[in-house]
């Protein structure tokens, strides 16, 4: 018999596609080039951001730095160390203006940061008409502050204002609201209040919406009342929310300028609303004197930093 002839040997499919690069490989010549025209506009947003934040955070901050130890007479400019420090303590109004400002804080604490939330709760029970309510609170804030303190200087007239014309028919006497010493830091705080709390107050109310209701309803079935629920949920469930607005509302309060200038003039009667951003608005702007005015600036710059540093410590501390 004929032999037979062997099988050809199966050869493998050629494939016609060109194999992918591996993973990270940049082909030579032209790869960084084409990520960066396709990032160019990010690019150029973000350049053009840091750079106004550069100009308008960064460089007045060195500025003033620097302002802190010189001193300028005459266009000529020199450095005098910590005269311009020793010059601000010195001043009796320095201690005046530091009592003045942490009166303000503590007030504005009390109601400033307890009014806020308070209403927030109170939004929050409501079932229907939130939308409207949430408006009827952030009007205020949509208002110019010079239309505010207007209309707060015309509710504290001594003549025809009107909280006294509510005190005469409640059979009270008139007050000096502005006028008066013992009432014209509480004044200012209540119109700061009113002027300022409606972003709070949504801040708060947006924590209160992110509480799962059957917290609530476990409280209810073991008999707690709304103070209990308050207390043992409310507050625990936005624990963070409260503690990062009471470091804002320090850091705010603590560089209060419009109301107390608006109101009072800025220093009071008998300086009893002078606080030290005024302070610094009188160095620089009636005593010409740029120098003291930094350095009150920067001491408040840094109670507030050492202030700020403490408290993300102490928060870091608990988180852990």
């Amino acid at each position: 018999m004929p032999a037979t002839a062997p099988a050809p040997t199966p050869r493998k499919a050629v494939s016609s596609r060109t194999p992918s690069p591996p993973a990270g490989h940049v082909p030579p010549g032209g790869g960084l080039a084409k990520s960066l025209r396709r990032n160019l506009t990010a690019h150029a947003f973000l350049i053009g951001a840091v750079l106004c934040f550069a100009f308008f955070s960064w460089y007045p901050m060195i500025r003033e730095f620097l302002l802190a130890f010189q001193k300028t007479e005459g266009g000529e400019v020199t450095w005098v160390g910590l005269d311009n420090l020793t010059t601000v303590v010195n001043d009796p109004a320095f201690w005046q203006a530091w009592r003045n400002t942490l009166l303000f804080t503590a007030l504005a604490l009390v109601l400033g940061f307890a009014v806020p939330f308070v209403v927030a709760v109170v939004i929050n029970e409501f079932r229907h008409g939130k939308g409207y309510l949430r408006l009827l609170v952030y009007l205020p804030v949509m208002l110019p502050p010079v239309a505010s303190v207007l209309l707060f200087k015309y509710l504290y007239d001594p003549g025809y204002g009107l909280l006294n014309e509510l005190f005469g028919f409640l059979g009270l006497p008139a007050q000096q609201w502005l006028q008066d010493p013992g009432t014209s830091m509480l004044s200012v705080v209540i119109a700061s209040t009113w002027m300022n709390m409606g972003g709070a107050a949504l801040i708060y109310l947006a924590a209160l919406q992110g509480i799962p209701g059957e917290l609530y309803e476990a409280a209810e079935l073991d008999g707690a009342g709304l103070l209990r629920k308050i207390w043992h949920v409310t507050i625990p469930q936005t624990r963070l929310v409260l503690s990062l607005m009471l470091l804002m509302q320090i850091i705010a309060t603590m560089q209060v300028f419009v109301e107390p200038f608006l109101l009072t003039g800025g220093a009071g009667p008998e300086g009893s609303t002078t606080t030290v951003v005024y302070l610094i608005y009188q160095y620089a702007f009636n005593f010409n004197d740029y120098g003291a005015a930094a350095a009150l600036g920067l001491l408040l710059l840094v109670l507030l930093a050492g202030f700020s540093a403490a408290y993300v410590r102490l928060s870091r501390a608990e988180s852990e």
